[in-house]
This record gives structure tokens, sequence and C-alpha cells, in this order.
């Protein structure tokens, strides 16, 4: 795994590359959007026309210009092509807190692709945006979402409920986190009878957004 912390450099996988993304994956990501895929998330709606994804896009790279956000596509290495996304998005009311987002096409899943993306994506979520916590909500019978966010590190903290404007209302959801990982120490600068620290980041179907 490969992570800068530019804020538009891509992130490389064994089998994938998160790129910021541009406006010619409209096309490709309203494409991957079906009804399956619409249920699990808040905002994205089942019918997501190119033309509503293209302004999508922009207002995404946008926000990670502006240090608010970092919107991936998440693209298979072996045939360049867009599979889904994952996002992290500082929270409205706490800056220093991100919102996980992920999603694959229903033709990729089963095949680890997200197992694999995820850990990729936080890593750089805590490097460009230089938040203390991640989070993330996931429905309550999500067993696949769960298991990715086990994957990451994250523990559940509570059930609490998300708007999901792609339905126009409420649900239940149970919100998950993890902290920024505690930096490697020097082993110069620890008491002798201490072991060097090392905290790695694990190597986003509830999104938020």
């Amino acid at each position: 795994m490969i992570v800068s912390g530019e804020p538009d450099a891509p992130i490389h996988t064994q089998r994938l590359r998160l790129r910021l993304p541009q406006p010619d994956d409209a096309q490709a990501l309203a494409g991957l959007m079906a009804p399956e895929v619409s249920a699990r998330l808040a905002s994205w709606p089942a019918s997501l026309a190119p033309e509503v994804a293209a302004q999508r896009l922009t207002e995404a790279r946008g926000a990670a210009m502006a240090g608010r956000a970092l919107p991936l596509v998440i693209e298979r290495l072996s045939d360049q092509a867009v599979i889904g996304w994952i996002s992290a998005t500082r929270a409205e009311l706490d800056p220093n807190r991100a919102i996980l987002t992920y999603w694959l096409g229903s033709a990729h899943h089963g095949q680890g692709y997200m197992r694999e993306a995820a850990p990729a994506a936080l890593a750089a979520a805590f490097a460009r945006l230089g938040v203390a916590e991640v989070r993330a909500a996931v429905q309550c019978d999500n067993e696949a979402s769960r298991a990715v966010l086990q994957g990451l590190g994250m523990m559940r903290l509570e059930l609490g409920s998300i708007w999901c404007s792609a339905r126009g209302r409420e649900e239940a959801c149970e919100w998950w986190g993890v902290a920024r990982p505690v930096e490697e120490a020097p082993a110069a600068s620890l008491p002798a009878v201490l072991p060097t620290l090392a905290v790695a980041v694990p190597a986003l179907q509830v999104a938020a957004q």
C-alpha cells in the first residue's frame, strides 16, 4: 500500500488505485449505481443521472482541494475499470472528525475489493485530513459492511440514526469509530524497560454520504 500526504496523489494497493474523481468518471459511477447499492447508502440515489454525478464529482473535488474531504474513486489496476467509491468527509459539527463512506458496484461484491481499499483510504484520511477520529454509520443488518469496519479496527460506539437524503427519511444505524493511531515513538525517547511503540493502521456499507 502506497499512501502519500499530497491531497491529489493516487493511492495504490495490490489490485486497486484510489484517486480523486475526474469529470469523466461520472458515466461510470452512474452506471454502477443501482437500487440494491443505493439501499445501503444515505445520499446516493438509486437513479443517478450522469449529469448529476458530474456535478457531485465537481463538488467533491472542490471539497478535497479545500481540505474538507478526501473523495476517492476506486479503480481496478488490471483494466482501469471504475468499480466503486470511498470517501472521508469532515463532520460539520466537529472538523477534527471524519465520516467514512464507501460502496462498490454490485458486480464487484464478494472479491475482497473493499477490504483492500478501505485500510488505504483510512490511512490517507488520517494523513491528509489530519483528523483525530474517523467514524462510519452502518445499517444494523449490514453484516458485510460491519466486517469492513471491524477490519479497520473500528469499534461499535452506539446505536443512532442518520438522515438519508436518498430516501428522504431518518434511518436507524450503528455508529462505529476508530481514533488516529499513536505515531511510533523514537526508540531513544523511551525508557529502557519499555518496548518501542509501534501502532499501525490496519493494511469506506451504509456510508454516511
